[in-house]
């Protein structure tokens, strides 16, 4: 019962947000395609995942941050040139973050591969210092969040089972994290837009990879609402 007046009150939101952008300004909802980098955190300790420490012989190397990245949005212009949004951007697939153990079906080695998937959310104010009819100019910023989930996965290739994968759910982390980014919103019709941007993050004491700063650049294409 009580999700359900969750989702109650949440359609009650968008719909509220939607009249007051008819009656006001405009209300874009927006799907993303893009990429984010980070550089690798480098040789760690597979044992402990610490930094791995000079003469050790259990250590490997990490992966830097790569890969595609799936992003949702939404903003509501609440003037002509000041509004707010939202946004999540997250890695679909999962990317191969550690070896523990290289697979090798002839002397029956299992492999042993910890994969990271990366999402980040961001609740911004969006200034548009040039605004026309056909293109917007928009610099975005806000606060949010990155979240890293692990899955250690295992497999298998032997004559009798042949070949096997197992994964589990090995543990996450969250980071408080600072957003900028700046936008051009193309209009292809009165209301159907593509938006090119590039997105900035400070992450903090963002340790499963090289740097806390974080770059994306992503194509987001939207439908605006309640534009003149």
């Amino acid at each position: 019962m009580i999700r359900i007046c969750r989702y109650f009150s949440l359609l009650f939101l968008l719909l509220f947000c939607i009249q007051f952008a008819n009656a006001q300004s405009s209300f874009d909802l927006n799907v993303g395609f893009g990429a984010a980098q980070d550089k690798a955190l480098g040789s760690v300790d597979i044992n402990t995942l610490n930094a791995c420490p000079a003469g050790d012989t259990t250590c490997a190397s990490t992966s830097s941050l790569s890969g595609f990245m799936l992003g949702f949005g939404a903003n509501l212009m609440l003037w002509n040139h000041f509004g707010l949004g939202g946004d999540v951007q997250v890695q679909p697939a999962r990317q191969n973050y550690l070896t523990f153990q290289q697979l090798n079906s002839a002397t029956g080695q299992a492999g042993d591969i910890l994969q990271s998937r990366v999402t980040f959310y961001d609740f911004n104010g969006i200034y548009q210092p040039v605004s026309s009819k056909k293109a917007l100019l928009q610099l975005i910023g806000g606060i949010g969040g990155a979240n890293v989930k692990f899955y250690e996965q295992v497999s298998q290739s032997n004559q009798v089972l042949g070949n096997s994968v197992q994964s589990q759910y090995a543990g996450s982390s969250n980071h408080f994290s600072v957003h900028g980014g700046v936008g051009v919103q193309i209009y292809v019709t009165d209301h159907v837009f593509i938006r090119p941007q590039f997105d900035v993050h400070y992450v903090t004491n963002f340790s499963q990879f090289g740097r806390n700063i974080v770059t994306s650049e992503m194509v987001w294409i939207g439908y605006s609402l309640g534009r003149q």
